[in-house]
């Protein structure tokens, strides 16, 4: 009898798998942004740097969800460009939002529903755009993501899900 149970671990700081998990993790936030970049206005409008830090934390937890949200943001940048560093602060802001909600509700459900998964892309963008219109003093420019990316969180919606659901397969 198969079960659709799904496995949620929490990986700690001394453990090497969570270096690694994070590293792999890390990799997808590289590539994904590179492969959305092609297209104009990629970037803005699929929001892709978040995509495997929702992934990475709903399976193994905010700490290494942690780990990708600031190495993800920050290695772009540094290789490519992009994000622009003055964007960093808000990037690295929503991320970091983003690696919590991920884990928390990983740590309190236990499942992934799509109806959580929405509400932890919305906890994110929402907490994270009042953060971005303080750090920016623009509201305009805070609400972005709104304006331009809503394709994006429908991808870490649905797409999340998806993904989410087959890492959960997998036991930590």
């Amino acid at each position: 009898m198969q079960t659709s149970a799904l496995y949620f671990g929490e990986l700690g700081y001394r453990q090497a798998k969570t270096y690694l998990v994070a590293a792999i993790f890390v990799l997808g936030n590289i590539l994904l942004p590179q492969l959305c970049h092609l297209v104009p206005q990629g970037g803005l409008r699929w929001l892709p740097i978040y995509f495997f830090t929702l992934a990475g934390a709903y399976k193994y937890g905010w700490k290494t969800g942690l780990l990708i949200a600031l190495a993800s943001p920050i290695a772009n940048s540094l290789l490519f460009g992009m994000p622009a560093t003055a964007a960093l602060p808000a990037i690295l802001l929503k991320s970091v939002l983003l690696a919590g909600a991920a884990g928390y509700a990983a740590a309190r459900f236990g499942k992934a529903p799509l109806w959580l998964i929405a509400a932890v892309v919305l906890f994110y963008q929402v907490f994270g755009t009042l953060g971005e219109w303080a750090i920016k003093g623009s509201f305009l420019a805070a609400v972005q993501d709104f304006r331009i990316g809503i394709p994006g969180m429908l991808l870490q919606v649905f797409g999340g899900w998806c993904c989410i659901r087959q890492l959960g397969k997998r036991q930590a």
